[in-house]
C-alpha cells in the first residue's frame, strides 16, 4: 500500500508540473499571439492601393497612403490593432449596449443613452451627411474591418474574461455615435440644471440656489422666474435623472482644458508658438491615440479617437490648432404637461401635441430583455421617462421632464469637420473647417508657418429670446413659448480674433467674451484660476519657448489654495497639534508639490469644511451627490459676501456657530483623518503619496482583482485649480485625494520648424495590458514630459519597431 501510495503521489506531483508548464506555456503564447502584426505584408479587403504603415519607437503609427479614403481606412485598421476593446466599448456606450456584456450594472446608463437617442441620432446624422465625410466614414468602418476578418490573433483579455461575442462589424453609425459621446461629455449644463431644480424642490430659496451654484465671479445673477412650486410637482423624476447622469460622470467641478498661442513677437524663433491640454476623465488606455496620416491631401499628425476617423487636435505641414471646451449652455430642460388622460399627449403653445414612440429593448446579460418606450415630443425625448427602471409607471401623470440639446439635431455636421481641418494651409481654410464644427463648442487656438494667430470659439449655441426670465439656468415651462429657442448664433458672429494685437490668445474655460457681446453664451463659465495663472506666467517673460511653454504646462502652484489659505490660518487653533500645523503652514506658497505634505493637509482640511459649511443645509442625499469643493462659493462664505457667511450657521443649532469655529473644528477633524489613512507622524505625510493619477480601465476598474492588472497610476502633482491640473473627488470616501481627471494629453507647437513639436499623452499606444506599450507614457506624462511629433521618414525609421506594408486583396 506504501509503494501505491509513492507511485500516486509520484504520478499526481508530476501532472501537477505538466499541468503548470502547459499553463505557463499557453500564457506565454497568448502574452505573444495577441500583439498585433507590424511588420511584414499583409492582404486585406478594403483598400485600393498599398498602404505603408511604420511604427516609431514610441509605438505612434506613421501612415503612408495614395488617397485620403485609405489613408482613414489604414487608421481604422490601426486602431483596430491596437485598441480592439477599447472600440468596442465605445460602440457599446454610444450604443446604449453595456447591459449584453456585464448584465444588470449597465442597465442604467443604457437606458439613459437609449432614451436621449445617441445612435439614433447618429443614424440620423448619417443621411444628412456629404458625400465626402460618408466616404471618408466607409473607408474607416472598412479598416477595422478588414482586421476582423483577417485576424488571426487572439482577443485581447477583456473578451475573454467578460465571455464577450466577438465584436460585429464596424459602421459609420458607430463612429458617429462616439463623437457624439464625445459632445455628451463637454456639451452643457445639463447636470447643474438638475442640481438646481432638486434644490428647489428640498425648498432651498432661489437666492441660496444662486450662491452654492454662484456666477463668475464679479459677474451677477439675472432676475429669475420661481417656478418652485411646479418643480415639486415633479416628485421623484429628478432624482432619477441625475443619477443617470452621475454614472455618466457628467457636470463635474474643475474640469477643463488649456490652450494658449503667441505670435513670433513673442517667441524666440520669430514664429507663433502654441500649447493645448484639454482635461477629461483618465482611462485605460488612455483616450487618445497618435498617428500621422499622409497622403495626396498632406500630411497630419496628432490626436486621433478610436472610432473615428482624422486628426482631431494636432497640425499638418502649415498650420496647428488646439481645444478648450467653451463650457455653452446647450441644453435646456422642459417640463412639459401630461393629458390626464392620454400620456401620449403633452401641451404646446399652439394647443396638445401627440409624442412620438420609439420602442427600444435592451439585452441584459443573465436577464431578460429590458424594453422600453421613449416618448419624444418638440423639445427632445423625455428623460424622466428613462433615467431609470419604473420611472415612467413612477412619475406623477401631470407632468414629465425633457431635454432639448444642440448636438440631438439632425443636421449637426461636426464630424464633417475633421477632414477639413486636416488639409486647411491657411486661416480663411481652417475658418472653412470649423464653420461645420457645431457640438461641443470649443475655443480652438490657431497658428500658422507664416506668423499667424488667430481664435474662434467654434459651434452651435441657441439664442434665448429677451423675455426668457430662467435664462438655462432652471427648468423651463414647455408649454410657454417665450423659453423656446430662437435661432442660433450666426458663425460670423461667434468670438474671435486674428492676429490680436496683444500678441497672444489663451483659454482654460474662463469667460471668454466682454459685456458688449450681443448674445449669451453661458453663465456657467469655469472659474479663472487657471486661466489667471497662465496669463501671469505668460507675463514674466517677454519672449517664449517650447521650454518656458512646457513650464507653463507643469506649473502646479494653485492660485485657489493662495486664495483660501490665508481665510483658514485667521482662525485660533483648538490645541498643540493644530498649532504646530498652522505654523507649518503659513510659509505655504500654493505650490502643490507631491514630496509635500502641506497640500495634503490644505487640501483634507477644506474637504473636512466644505462637510461643516452646507451638509445641513442640502441634507444626507443631496449632500452625498453634490458634496465637491465649491472654491468660489466657499470663499464667498468665508469672505461673507453678501452676508453668505450665514451658512456656517447650524440648523437646528439653539447657539450660533461662526465660520471661524468651523474652520478651527475642520482641521481638526482633518488632521484626525489622515493620522487614520496615512499614520501618526505627520513629518512623513506625503501629496503624492495620497494624490496619484489613475487611469481607469472599462469595466475593470470597478473589480477589485482585476483593477490593479488594468488601471494605470501614477503619482501627480496639482489640484483641481492648478494648470497642471489633477482633480480629485472629495466625496470619495475610501480615495478622495486620488485624481480622475487631468491633461488627457499635452502638445506643444513650434510654428518656426513643426518638426520639433511634442506631445504625450497619458497612457501609451496600446490597449493590451500585456504591451510594453500599454503605460509607457505615463511617467513621462506625470513629470510633463514628451515624445516628438516628428513626420521626416529618417527620423521616424530610426529605431522603428516594424514597418507593415497593406497590399489590396
Amino acid at each position: 500500500m506504501m509503494r501505491i501510495a509513492l507511485r500516486i503521489a509520484k504520478w499526481s506531483g508530476l501532472f501537477l508540473v505538466l499541468a503548470v508548464v502547459t499553463l505557463a506555456g499557453s500564457a506565454v503564447w497568448y502574452w505573444r499571439a495577441v500583439e498585433p502584426q507590424i511588420s511584414g505584408t499583409v492582404a486585406l479587403p478594403g483598400f485600393d492601393k498599398p498602404v505603408e504603415i511604420i511604427r516609431d519607437k514610441e509605438g505612434v503609427a506613421h501612415i503612408f497612403a495614395a488617397s485620403e479614403a485609405d489613408a482613414a481606412a489604414a487608421l481604422g485598421f490601426v486602431h483596430a490593432q491596437d485598441r480592439l476593446w477599447q472600440l468596442e466599448m465605445n460602440r457599446r456606450i454610444a450604443a446604449g449596449r453595456l447591459s449584453e456584456i456585464v448584465g444588470e450594472p449597465g442597465l442604467e446608463t443604457d437606458r439613459f443613452l437609449r432614451t436621449i437617442g445617441i445612435r439614433r441620432t447618429a443614424e440620423a446624422i448619417y443621411r444628412n451627411l456629404d458625400a465626402e465625410t460618408r466616404a471618408l466614414l466607409l473607408a474607416y468602418s472598412r479598416g477595422v474591418n478588414a482586421f476582423l476578418e483577417t485576424s488571426r490573433a487572439p482577443l485581447p483579455p477583456e473578451f475573454h474574461l467578460l465571455r464577450a461575442p466577438a465584436p460585429e462589424p464596424w459602421s459609420p453609425i458607430d463612429s458617429i455615435g462616439w463623437s457624439l459621446m464625445m459632445a455628451l461629455d463637454l456639451g452643457g449644463n445639463l447636470s447643474s440644471e438638475i442640481m438646481r431644480l432638486r434644490l428647489a424642490q428640498a425648498g432651498m430659496p432661489m437666492a441660496r440656489i444662486g450662491e452654492i451654484l454662484p456666477p463668475y465671479p464679479g459677474e451677477a445673477w439675472p432676475a429669475l422666474a420661481d417656478y418652485t412650486a411646479l418643480y415639486r410637482q415633479l416628485g421623484d423624476q429628478t432624482r432619477r435623472a441625475a443619477a443617470a447622469i452621475d454614472a455618466l460622470g457628467l457636470g463635474l467641478e474643475g474640469v477643463g482644458s488649456n490652450n494658449w498661442v503667441v505670435s513670433g513677437a513673442r517667441s524666440e524663433t520669430g514664429r507663433p508658438l502654441l500649447a493645448n491640454d484639454p482635461h477629461l476623465g483618465l482611462s485605460a488606455p488612455a483616450l487618445w491615440y497618435f498617428a500621422r496620416l499622409t497622403s495626396p491631401s498632406g500630411t497630419v499628425i496628432g490626436a486621433t479617437l478610436p472610432g473615428t476617423p482624422g486628426v482631431i487636435l494636432g497640425r499638418n505641414e502649415r498650420i496647428a490648432w488646439g481645444f478648450t471646451n467653451t463650457n455653452p449652455d446647450v441644453q435646456d430642460l422642459y417640463i412639459e404637461r401630461i393629458d390626464g388622460r392620454d400620456p401620449d399627449l403633452y401641451e404646446t403653445p399652439g394647443g396638445w401635441q401627440r409624442f412620438e414612440r420609439v420602442e427600444e429593448r435592451i439585452r441584459v446579460r443573465g436577464s431578460a430583455d429590458h424594453v422600453m418606450t421613449v416618448r419624444i415630443g418638440r423639445h427632445g425625448p423625455i428623460i424622466s421617462d428613462g433615467a431609470s427602471r419604473g420611472a415612467t409607471s413612477a412619475a406623477p401623470r401631470g407632468f414629465a421632464l425633457a431635454l432639448k440639446w444642440t448636438a440631438l439635431n439632425p443636421d449637426n455636421l461636426t464630424v464633417q469637420a475633421a477632414a477639413r481641418l486636416n488639409r486647411a494651409r491657411n486661416w480663411d481654410e481652417f475658418l472653412a473647417a470649423v464653420r461645420h464644427f457645431q457640438s461641443p463648442q470649443q475655443n480652438i487656438v490657431y497658428a500658422d508657418v507664416d506668423g499667424n494667430i488667430g481664435f474662434i470659439a467654434a459651434g452651435l449655441v441657441p439664442v434665448r429670446k429677451p423675455d426668457n426670465d430662467l435664462r438655462g439656468l432652471f427648468p423651463a415651462p414647455g408649454w410657454d413659448a417665450r423659453y423656446d429657442w430662437a435661432g442660433y448664433v450666426p458663425f460670423e458672429a461667434l468670438p474671435r480674433a486674428f492676429n490680436p494685437p496683444e500678441g497672444f490668445r489663451l483659454s482654460a474655460n474662463e469667460r471668454i467674451v466682454p459685456d458688449s457681446y450681443p448674445f449669451f453664451l453661458t453663465y456657467e463659465w469655469a472659474s479663472p484660476h487657471r486661466a489667471d495663472r497662465i496669463r501671469e506666467l505668460l507675463a514674466t517673460r517677454d519672449k517664449h519657448s517650447l521650454d518656458s511653454f512646457r513650464a507653463i504646462q507643469a506649473d502646479h502652484r494653485s492660485n485657489a489654495v493662495r486664495e483660501l489659505l490665508p481665510l483658514l490660518l485667521a482662525a485660533p487653533p483648538a490645541g498643540p497639534r493644530e498649532r504646530a500645523m498652522i505654523e507649518r503652514l503659513r510659509g505655504f506658497d500654493g505650490t502643490m508639490a507631491m514630496e509635500r505634505a502641506e497640500p495634503l493637509v490644505v487640501t483634507a482640511w477644506m474637504r473636512e469644511l466644505t462637510r461643516l459649511v452646507y451638509a445641513d443645509e442640502l441634507g444626507p442625499d443631496l449632500f452625498a451627490d453634490y458634496w465637491d469643493q465649491r472654491q468660489v462659493f466657499m470663499k464667498a462664505v468665508l469672505e461673507n459676501q453678501g452676508g453668505q457667511g450665514a451658512w456656517c450657521n447650524r440648523r437646528g443649532s439653539a447657539e450660533p456657530v461662526t465660520c471661524e469655529s468651523l474652520v478651527q473644528r475642520a482641521l481638526v477633524l482633518a488632521l484626525d483623518d489622515l493620522e487614520k489613512r496615512y499614520g501618526a507622524d505627520a513629518a512623513q505625510w506625503r501629496w503624492g503619496l495620497a494624490h496619484d493619477a489613475r487611469s481607469e480601465h472599462r469595466p475593470f476598474a470597478r473589480v477589485s482583482g482585476l483593477a490593479r492588472f488594468f488601471d494605470v497610476r501614477v503619482a501627480v502633482p496639482g489640484d483641481t485649480y492648478t494648470v497642471n491640473v489633477n482633480r480629485h473627488t472629495i466625496r470619495n470616501a475610501a480615495e478622495p485625494f486620488v485624481s480622475h481627471h487631468a491633461a488627457s494629453l499635452r502638445a506643444l507647437y513650434d510654428l518656426g520648424d513643426p518638426e520639433r513639436s511634442v506631445f504625450i499623452h497619458s497612457t501609451g499606444q496600446s490597449g493590451l495590458p500585456t504591451s510594453s506599450l500599454y503605460s509607457n507614457f505615463s511617467a513621462r506624462w506625470a513629470r510633463v514630459d514628451y515624445i516628438p511629433m516628428r513626420t521626416r521618414r529618417a527620423d521616424i525609421q530610426r529605431d522603428a519597431l516594424g514597418i507593415l506594408t497593406i497590399q489590396p486583396r
